[in-house]
């Protein structure tokens, strides 16, 4: 099923952007339908052997994921207006506390974590819980690429085309209980490959824990990302599997996913119970109520810097509000956010 994000979620004119990016002759193609052409290229390739997105190498994904690639629906959601972000902003600059506290850490030191052979633990109020690998997590799943706009608490933000597919067809697979109202995630704990997590100055408790109202879970829009940029997935990005909620803070897209729980009560997250008064559970963004510290009104687009600071102002639910906005009917938006 094709998502078609409504035009309330558009950017405004004045706010387009000249596209930067130098669309490939198989994007074309894969617009107008024809797949299959395309199907027998690699997915990130052209005849002529161009990369998807210039200047992003396609990597060495594992065999599941090369098997994936050629049915990907690409653009299955799109950003209109926006520029994506370069591969290299969207690569170099992350929060990911496991590999350490600063910006550049993620990619510094990520790159030694052991990524295969990984399972995925499913538990809780489900019908079919168990220890999945990932090939057969992911292969009963078409991927799709998604173009979302990632807004962090910070204030920065990014346009990123993630591939992945919904979190909803995952759940309908494992089979909730009449019982299960809540989705809880936990990231793998490997202090050895994750330096942060063995640091005496660490920030957080290990591992690092999220959590969505089931409905939120099921929503069309809530992805579970294996890639970016028509590539595998980096390290430093959460692989081999990540959540993405776009109409959330990103500390809610939870990175390289080892246990997903199905639950009664409201789960334990992270960054709420670390300072309640700063990190709403529910993340929602909600540009009407400011960090203790810092407004929420308005955010930097990477790429910026010192004297181009590419400010825009930010988008209640970060621009999704028709998809979404129904979901927190009748709820506090400035206490429950």
């Amino acid at each position: 099923m094709l998502i078609q994000i409504p035009p309330r979620s558009h950017c405004p004119s004045s706010e387009i952007t000249p596209e930067s990016l130098y669309l490939s002759r198989r994007r074309f193609l894969g617009a107008a339908g024809t797949a299959l052409g395309a199907a027998a290229l690699p997915a990130w390739a052209l005849a002529d052997d161009a990369p998807r997105y210039p200047g992003v190498e396609p990597g060495s994904p594992p065999a599941w994921l090369a098997q994936k690639l050629p049915g990907t629906r690409w653009q299955a959601v799109e950003a209109p207006g926006e520029a994506i972000t370069p591969y290299r902003d969207a690569s170099h600059y992350n929060n990911f506390y496991e590999f350490g506290p600063d910006k550049g850490d993620p990619a510094a030191n990520a790159g030694q974590l052991p990524t295969e052979p990984w399972t995925v633990r499913i538990d809780g109020e489900v019908g079919k819980p168990g220890q999945y690998a990932l090939e057969d997590l992911i292969r009963p799943h078409a991927l799709e690429e998604r173009i979302y706009r990632l807004r962090c608490v910070e204030a920065w933000s990014m346009v990123i085309p993630w591939l992945g597919f919904p979190l909803a067809d995952l759940l309908k697979r494992v089979e909730p209980t009449g019982k299960a109202r809540y989705v809880a995630f936990e990231t793998l704990v490997d202090p050895e490959h994750m330096p942060g997590q063995r640091s005496h100055f660490a920030l957080l408790d290990w591992p690092y824990r999220e959590g969505l109202r089931l409905d939120e879970a099921m929503h069309p829009l809530t992805l579970l990302a294996v890639g970016m940029y028509g590539r595998v997935l980096p390290n430093q990005n959460g692989a081999p599997l990540r959540l993405v909620v776009p109409w959330k803070y990103g500390f809610k897209s939870i990175k390289s996913i080892v246990r997903i729980s199905l639950t009664e009560q409201q789960p334990y997250a992270t960054w709420n119970q670390r300072a309640p008064g700063e990190y709403g559970f529910y993340a929602n963004v909600n540009p009407a109520v400011d960090h203790p510290r810092w407004t929420q009104k308005r955010e930097r687009r990477l790429p910026n810097s010192l004297f181009s600071p590419n400010l825009r102002d930010t988008l209640p639910f970060n621009g999704y509000a028709e998809e979404v906005a129904g979901l927190y009917a009748g709820m506090d938006l400035t206490r429950d956010y």
